[in-house]
């Protein structure tokens, strides 16, 4: 559907896209992830051909943004951040422009702005000023004109900026619908929307592509990503031992707590968190050998690596961890 290929956008001396290169299928919701400034507004701008790389290629369905501009812009439809919206007009007259500026022929008005009405819950407030409208409505209306045209690639760029929890939900749930007839492209920030949403992520960081792939991949692929956490108690030497015996463990942190009063002087209470090898379950090995070296488990948790981690590990930048 839409292939990227070495992407560069330079502006001046800065590179705000590096080297950048991917491709899109039919009917997928796509994540795009990084932190601010990494990169994601000016990768899709380039897309929808709003501004020109200074190198690379773009395709979609096989025409060139570079070569056939117009031809390549009737696949998509777009949501900026701040959606262009005239507030003195209401909706159905908004849509109506919006259907002439994208040259849809006139005998299709009608059908299209009914259509992206209806999906979008809008016809009870057709005749309403845009002005007049709440916050969340008014993104309404701006996914509205981005659907007009029937594109296969919608763009959405921070859809849920400014929403309360009960306009997120819903947005949220109208992204998952559109990727039914849909390529889908949600650019955020905010990393619960992007894994309760999308089917794919790509993250961005200082104009690179670092990660690519589902959620539960991009959870695997950073070191140490199941964990077991334990309240024990023990000898601290008989503890390493233990866990030095196991060689799905990567590695392990043992933090003393306070210690029960009745327990001997030289035995000490511990919260430990190991790191284990991707699809291991050593849980019922490990207690018996606990058991077997007379260490009481006090509780013991199974954690999973999250999104939030794995973007954290990925962008983070060495230099600034130090400080």
């Amino acid at each position: 559907m839409l292939e990227a290929k070495h992407l560069v956008k330079q502006y001046g001396g800065q590179t705000a896209v590096k080297d950048l290169s991917f491709h899109l299928d039919d009917h997928r919701v796509y994540g795009l992830l990084g932190p601010n400034g990494a990169g994601k507004s000016t990768t899709m701008n380039m897309i929808t051909g709003y501004i020109a790389p200074t190198s690379g290629e773009i395709l979609v369905n096989g025409s060139s943004i570079q070569e056939d501009p117009e031809q390549a812009r009737r696949y998509f439809g777009y949501l900026p951040e701040i959606p262009p919206l005239y507030t003195e007009m209401t909706v159905k007259e908004y849509l109506l422009t919006a259907a002439q500026l994208k040259g849809i022929p006139k005998a299709d008005w009608k059908r299209e702005i009914t259509s992206a009405m209806d999906r979008l819950m809008l016809t009870e407030r057709k005749d309403r000023l845009i002005r007049n409208l709440s916050k969340g409505y008014r993104q309404r209306v701006g996914i509205a004109q981005a659907l007009l045209g029937d594109p296969q690639i919608i763009i959405l760029d921070e859809p849920t900026v400014g929403l309360d929890p009960r306009q997120i939900l819903e947005i949220r749930s109208l992204v998952k619908e559109l990727g039914k007839d849909h390529t889908v492209i949600l650019s955020s920030h905010i990393l619960t929307e992007i894994s309760a949403v999308c089917d794919y992520v790509l993250i961005i960081n200082k104009g690179e592509l670092v990660a690519k792939g589902e959620v539960s991949e991009l959870e695997h692929m950073v070191q140490g990503q199941n964990r077991l956490e334990l309240t024990a108690e023990g000898r601290e030497e008989t503890l390493k031992s233990i866990f030095g015996s196991f060689p799905q463990i990567r590695s392990f942190e043992m933090q003393k707590t306070e210690s029960p009063a009745d327990i001997q002087e030289e035995i000490c209470c511990f919260k430990i968190e190991l790191h284990l090898d991707h699809g291991t379950d050593i849980r019922r090995e490990l207690f018996y050998k606990m058991a077997e070296e007379r260490c009481p488990i006090l509780e013991m948790r199974e954690s999973v690596l999250s999104l939030e981690d794995v973007f954290l590990e990925i962008v983070e930048d060495p230099k600034d961890s130090s400080s």
